[in-house]
């Protein structure tokens, strides 16, 4: 750290102080965020490449599905991976671009996951609500659009804060109670005007990157939820509703972890809890969603296992004649 001309504080470096300052639990805290890490890209990596290789999953759903995968991942890793490595080395300093850069990816990816949810939620209105023209609108072009719309936004909206941020000049301490470089844990360390940084929030984060993306996957459902109770027979509701129970599951726990974890008033360590919760556990958690309530992400994994075996015992058995 130096000294500047106003006689403000400015860091070079951060210290992370981790999931947890408890000595005794750095093991279990390590072994449980390494298995959830590994389950996340383990369960990420194979709905991706199902989508990507079984001919009956490409559909939109789908393709949106896979965006989401790769979002999930990538936000595990840039989050988790410092938690890991902390643990391995001992070396908890992170340097000032790398703070910013790692809080720019993790709000950005946050983003593009909540406009990826909400293209979901659209086209499970169209093939709910307009079942017979859904491949005339949800054609190819119109899917590659929304997600590249959905990856720009992302990445777009919040370039206005994390350019604030990088502005501020000085700190009162260089130590962050967190396990990750965050907006709000460095706003709160910061010694600068963050008026600027609040308006941005407010206009930015909440209304356009939270409440649009609400409003757009949820009012949706209203026009579902209508459509589905005027099917006249159980089994059609409950087929109906079978299609968009997985994200529509997704949604909400993303929704509420997201509201436990910067609009309810909590204290330091349960935000860090939510966090942890946001970016190892939802990440974990949606694969296992679509593909234990989606019949056809098992089917189309029972496909694979099939085709490995049978590859498999053609290898082996060749390999035993030879």
């Amino acid at each position: 750290m130096y000294t500047n001309p106003s006689n403000h504080t400015t860091f070079i470096f951060f210290i992370i102080t981790g999931i947890s300052d408890i000595e005794e639990f750095q093991n279990l805290i390590f072994i449980l965020v390494l298995f959830i890490y590994l389950l996340t890209l383990g369960g990420n990596m194979t709905i991706l490449l199902l989508v990507c290789f079984d001919r009956h999953l490409h559909t939109p759903m789908y393709f949106f599905l896979a965006n989401l995968s790769i979002s999930d991942m990538s936000s595990s890793t840039i989050t988790l991976h410092k938690s890991l490595v902390i643990h391995i080395t001992g070396n908890k300093i992170i340097s000032y671009s790398s703070c910013l850069a790692q809080m720019y990816m993790f709000a950005s990816l946050t983003g593009h996951e909540l406009f990826i949810l909400t293209a979901m939620s659209y086209d499970r209105y169209v093939a709910i609500c307009n079942p017979l023209r859904y491949h005339t609108i949800m054609s190819n072009n119109t899917c590659v659009l929304l997600a590249m719309c959905c990856w720009v936004l992302g990445f777009v909206v919040v370039i206005p804060p994390t350019v604030t941020v990088s502005g501020f000049i000085c700190y009162t301490s260089n130590k962050i109670n967190h396990f990750f470089c965050e907006m709000a844990s460095l706003t709160m360390l910061t010694c600068s005007d963050t008026s600027v940084l609040e308006l941005l929030n407010l206009t930015e984060g909440l209304i356009v990157a939270t409440l649009l993306p609400f409003l757009l996957t949820f009012i949706p459902y209203i026009f579902i939820i209508s459509t589905i109770l005027r099917i006249s027979s159980s089994t059609g509701r409950r087929k109906a509703f079978y299609t968009c129970s997985s994200h529509l599951t997704v949604v909400v726990l993303l929704y509420v972890i997201l509201t436990c974890q910067y609009i309810v008033p909590t204290s330091t360590d349960s935000k860090k809890f939510f966090s942890l919760f946001n970016t190892a556990a939802v990440p974990m958690l949606n694969p296992l969603i679509y593909s234990l309530k989606n019949k056809d992400v098992m089917s189309a994994l029972r496909r694979c296992l099939r085709w490995c075996r049978v590859k498999y015992g053609k290898t082996h058995g060749l390999e035993r004649n030879i």
